[in-house]
């Protein structure tokens, strides 16, 4: 029964590794369908090669080991006592290890800037903007220069990089669309940058991937890529037969709890920075903004508290001169 058992151990582990990796999505991450997924794909196949090089010689040499010195009758392995050190050896189980490690190590840090997420995707085509905010057990979409919001859906052209504004109005989620590129934490008083791209029209499938209470699974959306057409007409569509989003609607969204698809045509005007400052004291500098998240308002305020500060130290210069001068 042991022998069994033995046998039976590796082809379960095998198994349970391949049913896992799939996580009942069938490998939607190895099939991109944007630049980001795709390259990041690459990173996943190249790294994976590079450690492969490494894991399945020593799997193979552990049960060749294993096998060759088991104890046995009539054994013909060699029996060295005295066998201590071999310079080959060393430099092998030493060498090849350190060179993969140097390579892996290149490789990531090169993918790791190339794709860092607020970077801006190159394209003829101006990008369009989508802020995000994670609730509990929702997502909201806030599209600010068609003025339009949506409930668990987006629709996006295709070929045309988007610029997801990330934040949650409570608990930190993770902002994922696995065939489009890798996930972004959405966080309370943080404006997280994410560019991404769909290169065909397709419908995919958007996630929180952080587990963030009772209803996290539920946390998840489709995104649409259509022709720029198809796109213009919906956002159209969508401004003169849906209701507007209120104050008193987001409050009611903001409420734990799960929820259908639903689509608004207009929503109130600075949504997006009254949720990102919500939770910052009065007389604070105000909410972290990541990448290119800046607004123009940001950016002014910026701008303000720099020539404030400036005419400050002007003022008490002169003020230390007049001083002098007495």
């Amino acid at each position: 029964m042991r022998p069994f058992i033995r046998m039976l151990t590796p082809v379960l582990l095998l198994l349970m590794a391949v049913t896992l990796s799939g996580c009942g999505e069938q490998f939607i991450v190895l099939d991109p369908k944007g630049p980001i997924g795709e390259s990041q794909k690459d990173l996943i196949y190249l790294s994976t090669i590079l450690c492969a090089v490494i894991i399945v010689p020593v799997l193979i040499l552990t049960a060749i080991i294993v096998w060759r010195y088991r104890d046995k009758k009539g054994s013909t392995a060699k029996y060295r006592p005295n066998w201590e050190h071999s310079t080959k050896l060393e430099i092998i189980w030493w060498g090849i290890p350190i060179v993969i490690i140097i390579a892996l190590a290149t490789v990531t840090v090169k993918y790791t800037h190339a794709l860092e997420p607020s970077k801006p995707i190159a394209s003829e085509k101006e990008a369009i903007t989508i802020q995000v905010t994670s609730l509990d057990w929702k997502w909201l979409f806030k599209y600010p220069d068609e003025n339009i919001a949506t409930v668990n859906y987006v629709k996006i052209p295709e070929d045309v990089p988007v610029r997801f504004q990330l934040t949650s109005d409570t608990a930190m989620n993770s902002f994922w669309i696995p065939q489009l590129g890798g996930q972004l934490y959405s966080m309370s008083g943080m404006a997280m940058t994410l560019f991404l791209q769909a290169d065909e029209q397709g419908s995919y499938f958007g996630s929180g991937a952080n587990f963030n209470g009772k209803d996290f699974a539920q946390m998840t959306f489709t995104v649409d890529a259509t022709t720029e057409q198809d796109y213009n007409a919906w956002v159209q569509e969508v401004k003169n037969s849906a209701p507007a989003l209120t104050m008193e609607g987001f409050e009611k969204l903001t409420e734990p709890g799960t929820s259908d698809k639903q689509l608004f045509s207009s929503f109130p005007e600075g949504l997006f920075d009254k949720i990102v400052t919500q939770y910052v004291e009065e007389g604070s500098s105000g909410g972290h903004h990541h990448g290119a998240a800046e607004s123009e308002s940001d950016t002014g305020s910026a701008t303000d508290a720099k020539d404030e500060a400036e005419s400050d130290n002007a003022d008490a210069n002169q003020e230390h001169m007049n001083h002098e001068g007495h």
